[in-house]
């Protein structure tokens, strides 16, 4: 029995051993013994110690060797003291470790049975049932009802989604995690859901998840996906803190209150968050998230602010203002102030006390939509302008909402620009009746969401008139509308309100692609961020080649124009002349060296058009010459030339010999020859011909003359061949009209109705 027993004992005084030594150590521990406060010491207490103590162990002010270690013991318990949330875990639960990693320490007073704990602690490495995979199922959801509710809500509440898969065991290990997420997270408005990536692969694949576990943040309906590993809850609080809206909550500086504060025109109501902290804590955060369309926050870093308003250095509070900055409509003050109650005074708080009409969400808030005439919510609304000189008028008016006796549920007093609501306000006017809008006042009754019925007050809210008389009035009225059985004069269909808040086209535009690249950036992975950025490389560099080349396109069209504007001023030569044309129709002198390809080796179907000048009719011939066949100079079956008469009269008058039907001694004036445009067929061994007094003639058989004294092409009387004169004088033609005609010869030529003159073979061209 006793040989039993003895293990048992030995066990038991094990465990007491264990419980002494871990009291023992949690008492070395103590933040208070280390203060040397009571548990009950006030803020104020706990300052006074902490600076005594830090003042008498400073390293630089005392030899002693642990003073270092000292010092740095009175500073962190200093920090878990003046955080009271950290302070209130330590007094119920013995946490002394940062907020967010939640690790247990045994309590310097534990009361309760050592063993039990003991075997429960040591029984909680085999505990699977906290780490089921039940519990992510619990808090799943599906695509249908991420699309329809999720997203919407994401407006006003941050999600956190987690996805993953049956049989994953990384899943299972982040699920501590996970629950420490929910326990700290769901007070403060962030909700947390699961998908079942296996169920739901469409939706995976639209957030970009790239391995499974995968956290995603989902904000207004954008993702941002969490690329660590889960294994720090604290980095994943900061992760949320960095991707809520820039400037949520602006820091304001002794100076900044009054700036801040009569910031309210923009429809806003104002907020002053004070925190015995350095920076904001991220259950603010999450309220400034979900009201930020109604109220700006503020966060004060001021002591003297906090004196002026009178609020305690040691408590959390929370001061909304309305138009009246001297003093806040309503606050709450305590240690901790709970998100519920937070949300419950700002949603009660959350417009000012003449709010505008500046947008359709506005306008539902507080003119909500009544079907039954017993409940029936009246808004009066003053109509001005957004201008300065509307603004006494509208002090006024929010002077008697304010102490108006029908300020209540059922009556909500407000004002809208006229300028801005144009169609709304317009709608509002009955047909046939003259009413001038502004400084009126219209009281309004929403039967649906276009359905409205109002009536016009009869008289301005003018302050050159009595306002006492228009008051009694406005009055009276509100008093007969608010019974059941009084109606409204008149109704209306309107639209929507604009929403004066709204970023512009561009501003959205902006908004919309720096969100799409910093949803692109956070959805890709390390394996997939290489192929990204070589993409983006070669769609660069193919950019830079494409300008590269844009650029010397640019400096040769450039160079082109120099070219042409130096041929313009006639300070080049011939070669200069020549190549100032575009390359497109590019001009050949007819010689001995070009003669075979211009004309003996021409391809079938080929032709070359040749102007025949001398050198004192060049520069008044060449340039109509070249703007008559610009337009055929994408033809590819042309070719286009000039030649001396000069250097070719031989050539020339061989040619014409061979076109005649009976040999003859030509007797030719080479100036008589100036003008005249040949088109040579060198495959089929013909030509057409064209010169100012040259008149074609279509009959049959036209080499056939009846008469070889005609005077037509083929005998070349025409041009005065049999002549020694050069021009007759009463046919004198100027070289500038020679080539008038050429166009309409160009047209007959290629509709092959032009005279052709065939050879038997092309005579050889003279070399000089």
């Amino acid at each position: 029995m006793k040989m039993r027993w003895m293990p048992q004992l030995w066990l038991c005084q094990s465990y007491i051993l264990i419980y002494i030594l871990w009291g023992v150590l949690a008492e070395l521990g103590n933040p208070y013994n280390i203060l040397g406060v009571n548990r009950k010491a006030s803020q104020q207490e706990i300052r006074k110690a902490y600076k005594q103590l830090a003042k008498e162990w400073h390293p630089d002010k005392t030899s002693d060797e642990n003073a270092p270690e000292r010092f740095v013991e009175i500073s962190q318990a200093y920090e878990l003291l003046s955080d009271p949330e950290r302070r209130k875990r330590y007094d119920d639960k013995g946490i002394t470790e940062d907020d967010f990693y939640n690790k247990p320490e045994h309590p310097p007073f534990h009361t309760g049975n050592p063993f039990e704990d003991l075997f429960a602690n040591h029984g909680a490495h085999f505990n699977f049932q906290e780490n089921d995979i039940t519990f992510f199922h619990k808090l799943s959801v599906t695509t249908r009802q991420y699309d329809k509710l999720i997203v919407p809500k994401s407006e006003k509440m941050p999600h956190l989604i987690f996805f993953y898969t049956d049989w994953c065991f990384p899943c299972l290990q982040t699920a501590p995690y996970c629950r420490k997420l929910i326990d700290y997270l769901e007070p403060l408005g962030v909700n947390f859901i699961t998908v079942h990536s296996g169920r739901e692969p469409n939706l995976g694949r639209r957030l970009s998840i790239h391995t499974i576990p995968c956290l995603v943040l989902l904000l207004d309906g954008n993702v941002y996906v969490y690329k660590e590993t889960i294994t720090s809850v604290q980095k994943i609080i900061e992760f949320i803190r960095n991707k809520l809206p820039y400037k949520l909550v602006s820091r304001i500086n002794i100076g900044d209150e009054d700036n801040f504060l009569n910031g309210w025109e923009d429809n806003r109501v104002r907020a002053l968050i004070f925190e015995p902290r350095e920076n904001v804590r991220l259950r603010y955060l999450v309220a400034a998230y979900h009201f930020r369309h109604r109220v700006a926050f503020g966060f004060v870093d001021s002591d003297e602010i906090r004196d002026r308003y009178q609020v305690p250095h040691d408590m959390d509070s929370v001061l909304l203002f309305n138009e009246n900055t001297s003093s806040p409509m309503a606050s709450v003050t305590m240690k901790d102030i709970p998100t519920s109650t937070l949300h419950h005074i700002i949603s009660s708080n959350q417009y000012l006390a003449l709010p505008r009409l500046s947008s359709q969400t506005v306008l539902e808030s507080l003119c909500p939509c009544e079907w039954n005439k017993p409940k029936k919510k009246l808004c009066v609304v003053l109509v001005t302008e957004a201008s300065r000189s509307h603004d006494i008028h509208r002090q006024l008016f929010r002077l008697y909402a304010q102490n108006s006796p029908y300020r209540s549920e059922k009556v909500r007093f407000a004002y809208i620009y006229h300028d801005k609501q144009t169609e709304f306000v317009n709608s509002l006017i009955p047909e046939g009746e003259l009413i001038e809008p502004l400084l009126r006042i219209v009281i309004l009754w929403r039967k649906d969401t276009s359905h409205v019925k109002y009536e016009w007050l009869s008289s301005k809210w003018e302050i050159e008139n009595n306002l006492n008389d228009t008051t009694s009035l406005l009055e009276n009225t509100i008093s007969r509308l608010l019974r059941s059985s009084e109606k409204l004069t008149y109704e209306a269909l309107v639209k929507d309100l604009f929403d004066e808040h709204a970023k512009g086209m561009f501003g959205q535009v902006f908004t919309k692609v720096m969100n799409f690249a910093e949803a692109t950036y956070d959805g890709l992975s390390k394996d997939q961020i290489l192929p990204a950025v070589s993409v983006l490389g070669t769609i660069l560099f193919i950019l830079a080649i494409g300008y590269f080349m844009a650029y010397l396109v640019r400096l040769e069209e450039e160079n082109i124009q120099k070219q042409k504007a130096k041929a313009k001023s006639g300070n080049n030569n011939n070669d200069t002349l020549k190549s100032s044309y575009q390359p497109e129709l590019r001009l050949h002198e007819l010689r001995s060296e070009t003669y075979n390809a211009l004309v003996r080796l021409l391809k079938p179907g080929c032709r070359t058009i040749v102007l025949i000048l001398d050198m004192q009719s060049r520069q008044q011939l060449i340039p109509p010459f070249h703007k008559a066949v610009w337009p055929y100079r994408r033809n590819k079956t042309l070719m286009f030339s000039f030649m001396y008469i000069e250097r070719s009269i031989g050539w020339y008058k061989e040619l014409l010999q061979l076109s005649l039907p009976e040999e003859r001694e030509l007797n030719i004036n080479p100036r008589n020859c100036v003008g005249t445009v040949l088109a040579l067929n060198g495959h089929r061994k013909y030509f057409c011909m064209f010169h100012a007094k040259h008149m074609e003639k279509k009959r049959k058989g036209a080499n056939k003359l009846k008469n070889p004294e005609d005077k037509d092409c083929e005998s070349g009387a025409f041009i005065g061949f049999n002549s020694d004169s050069s021009e007759s004088d009463e046919d004198i033609l100027l070289q500038g009209t020679l080539l008038d005609g050429l166009p309409n010869w160009l047209d007959r030529l290629f509709e092959g109705s032009t005279q052709r003159y065939h050879i038997n073979y092309w005579p050889e061209f003279p070399i000089k």
